[in-house]
């Protein structure tokens, strides 16, 4: 059975925050970003160290963007604050300061493509243990709906709530109609379903969700330890773009 696109992917109406960034990088094997890099003048980039950490293309992005994960955007990352399942506020980075971390970032908690993400990664949960890599995941949401998320899901790694969307915003991660209904998007969604995935409509229909539009993506970081040390980082350029499984783990786990 078919699957509408238009009600699998979001709950509400036509709104657009109008940022269309459709980039993503992926750096490994475990070499940070070098933040102390000078910038060119007038130019919106980074001057690469003489040895650059290994770049691979993804979906048509080459080289280190500066979309990335900028110096701003670190220091914006520093000021985000989370919320574990029991209501404490942590800083982001506290995620990752002391450990090396896998931090997946969900569409929102109702979210088909999310469920499916988690078990993706928690597919893979041994194989970072052994690393000594935690694996995480953030919502856009409250600490209510994180808590059904994974109460639902059993994920078996840690969840958090980011009910200000304020890593998203630090992180410059897409949101947009256009991110959202893709062909591509479109076929996964009947997949998942075929494979028994559902969308939670309750939480997906909850005010935040819908007066955000649902139209925002997420990606997937790798980082630590060490607040600024960002090894790997994934932006989705739209719903349900997964990364190769493989990449993520030799940014955390070689």
């Amino acid at each position: 059975m078919a699957i509408p696109l238009s009600t699998s992917l979001l709950p509400n109406t036509f709104q657009c925050n109008g940022n269309h960034n459709h980039r993503s990088t992926r750096l490994f094997p475990n070499q940070p970003l070098n933040f102390g890099l000078k910038h060119h003048r007038n130019e919106n980039k980074l001057s690469m160290p003489r040895n650059p950490p290994v770049l691979s293309a993804v979906s048509g992005s080459t080289g280190l963007e500066s979309s990335a994960v900028s110096e701003d955007n670190v220091d914006l990352l520093d000021a985000v604050k989370v919320f574990d399942l029991n209501g404490n506020e942590i800083p982001i980075s506290d995620l990752w300061k002391d450990r090396k971390a896998v931090v997946a970032f969900a569409r929102h908690f109702g979210c088909v493509f999310c469920r499916k993400r988690a078990d993706y990664l928690a597919s893979k949960k041994d194989v970072m243990d052994k690393s000594g890599a935690a694996l995480v995941l953030i919502g856009p949401g409250s600490i209510e709906q994180a808590k059904t998320f994974a109460e639902q899901t059993k994920f078996k790694g840690e969840v958090y709530a980011d009910p200000s969307h304020s890593s998203y915003n630090a992180l410059r991660f897409v949101s947009g109609v256009t991110t959202t209904f893709t062909p591509k998007a479109g076929l996964k969604i009947i997949q998942l379903y075929m494979e028994g995935y559902r969308q939670d409509w309750k939480l997906s229909f909850e005010e935040d969700t819908v007066k955000r539009g649902g139209w925002q993506q997420g990606g997937i970081l790798v980082a630590g330890p060490g607040k600024t040390n960002i090894l790997y980082i994934h932006k989705d350029k739209e719903a349900g773009d997964d990364p190769d499984i493989e990449d993520i783990l030799k940014a955390c786990c070689s």
